[in-house]
């Protein structure tokens, strides 16, 4: 038992080292340092948003023990990330896990760099929480999330980041922010400055459908229309007030969040298929998605 404990500790004290390489401290706001990730060889740093008060005179402490300034490129409050470009070359990116292979009850060491030096804390991850609106994955696990931690990787056995560490998306819950999500941010962070979201222009609420619909269309509900904004993408399509919409493109929508997950940045300009319920029937119009200002 003792040679069993030894080795897992000894794996376990590698992957804080080797991910050690690819953790930075983030200087960006007034009280604690947070916690930030390598994302690539040149520069570009992925940290929490919330640990980001103050885009200018960003200081990054790097694992050399070096301080380097860093720029502001964006930020996304919806997934707490917030992405930097250090002026410094030739980093250590770690290796980042796949959300598929991330499962429940799976050992995991969340790693923080508020000072110069390295931290760890051991923990499971409790739940995953995939969510339908643009690409977002979640990790619950019980890890302690000291100060300073935000922005942080968290670790599987292996020694892969499964994700970033945030304490600021859900009050009293360690959350981390999966790889796919990390990626999907980071990427148009790089290329736009901010997160593109499409829009449609319409105020919904949920509303269930007559039996007979539900059973002929295949869900019990749709979003029905309770305002529509002046000159939106939904007023140039002739949509209505009372008007319920059912899918929008390949999404079927019941809710607000349906919605929300079918106007995702990769609509921007197109034009799709919305099918609504007018007076009981069923219709389709040619809605072209805007882009949310």
């Amino acid at each position: 038992m003792a040679d069993i404990l030894q080795t897992l500790s000894d794996s376990m004290a590698g992957a804080v080292e080797t991910v050690g390489k690819s953790t930075v401290k983030v200087a960006a706001r007034r009280r604690m340092p947070a916690t930030g990730i390598v994302w690539s060889a040149d520069g570009v740093i992925v940290t929490s948003h919330h640990g980001v008060e103050f885009e200018d005179n960003i200081k990054v402490g790097l694992p050399d023990g070096k301080t380097v300034t860093a720029s502001f490129v964006g930020r996304d409050p919806g997934t707490d990330l917030a992405v930097l470009r250090a002026d410094v070359s030739h980093l250590t990116a770690p290796t980042w896990a796949a959300a598929e292979s991330v499962r429940v009850g799976h050992l995991a060491l969340a790693v923080g760099r508020p000072g110069d030096d390295l931290q760890a804390t051991l923990g499971v991850i409790s739940a995953l929480m995939p969510h339908k609106e643009e690409n977002k994955y979640f990790a619950q696990t019980d890890v302690v999330m000291y100060p300073g931690f935000s922005g942080g990787p968290l670790v599987s056995a292996s020694g892969e980041v499964i994700g970033l560490n945030s304490s600021g998306l859900m009050r009293g819950v360690s959350l981390t922010v999966q790889t796919p999500t990390i990626q999907y941010v980071v990427e148009n962070l790089l290329k736009h400055g901010k997160m593109r979201r499409g829009f449609l222009g319409v105020g919904v609420q949920p509303a269930r459908l007559s039996p007979s619909l539900a059973e002929s269309l295949g869900q019990k509900s749709g979003a029905m229309i309770v305002s529509v904004e002046s000159g939106s993408p939904a007023e140039k399509a002739e949509l209505f007030m009372g008007d319920t919409i059912i899918t929008l493109g390949s999404y079927k929508v019941g809710d607000l969040e349906d919605l929300l997950a079918a106007l995702g940045s990769t609509q921007i300009g197109s034009t799709i298929t919305a099918k609504i319920i007018r007076g009981g029937q069923v219709l389709e119009l040619p809605v072209t998605i805007g882009e949310r200002g």
